[in-house]
């Protein structure tokens, strides 16, 4: 960091699943995390089934947020096919939902997709095979591709990258090894280490660990509510 740049905490989260019956709130952990950081990250699985109806009762809940909210989507929030209705109202209700762009604030870059699986390292899958392999890798590579395309447009010296699917196996261990192809792609992890970021953040893998780093060694984050964090909280806290 230069001298005279200001640290931005990040408050970073994934995987609220918010639900039409579900009683509880985010409103408090909100107003708790606007008093903890600079700007708060949610990355993806925003809702549980993709209705927009949950996505309203999160807008709510956002209104205790009084710092920047960044974030993706994830699969949950694509189940109904409403997904762009969803996105709509979280814009609406102030947050930057990035679907391959890439937004500044404060110094810092934050590039965000939602990323799709794949596979990790030699045991990817490849374009190969049946039409219906090739679309499945196809829509990973689509992916990757925006994704590079975002960072292109990064001007700031430092950037966090927001995905819901994971960039790298490191950060899902734990999780049974035969879903592991559906959590995340190493092509995420490969078209990154192109650039030099601060943070990488996802969700998507419950069962998980907090940290990991890509091949090229950049941080790696799984901020998913259920992982255990250094502090204890159901989001982390990232000094970029």
């Amino acid at each position: 960091m230069s001298d005279g740049e200001k640290i931005l905490k990040v408050a970073a989260m994934g995987d609220l699943h918010v639900r039409e019956d579900n009683g509880s709130s985010y409103r408090e952990l909100f107003g708790e995390i606007s008093k903890e950081a600079d700007v708060l990250v949610l990355a993806g699985d925003l809702t549980d089934l993709g209705k927009p109806k949950e996505a309203e009762i999160l807008a709510q809940d956002l209104k205790a947020c009084s710092i920047p909210v960044v974030g993706v989507l994830g699969n949950h929030d694509y189940e109904c096919g409403a997904h762009e209705e969803v996105a709509r109202i979280l814009r609406e209700a102030g947050m930057k939902v990035l679907d391959g762009q890439s937004v500044e604030i404060d110094g810092v870059g934050f590039v965000g997709v939602k990323g799709f699986a794949g596979g990790f390292g030699r045991r990817m899958l490849g374009f190969f095979g049946e039409p219906a392999m090739k679309q499945f890798v196809n829509e990973t590579m689509n992916e990757t591709l925006r994704l590079e395309n975002a960072m292109r447009q990064v001007r700031a010296k430092r950037s966090v990258v927001v995905l819901h699917y994971a960039p790298v196996p490191d950060t899902i261990e734990s999780e049974p090894l035969e879903i592991y192809p559906f959590l995340g792609s190493s092509r995420l992890a490969e078209t990154i280490d192109r650039f030099k970021v601060n943070a990488i953040v996802h969700g998507h893998a419950h069962r998980g660990r907090f940290e990991g780093r890509t091949p090229g060694g950049q941080p790696v984050y799984n901020v998913a509510k259920h992982i255990e964090k250094p502090n204890g909280k159901p989001y982390a806290i990232l000094e970029i």
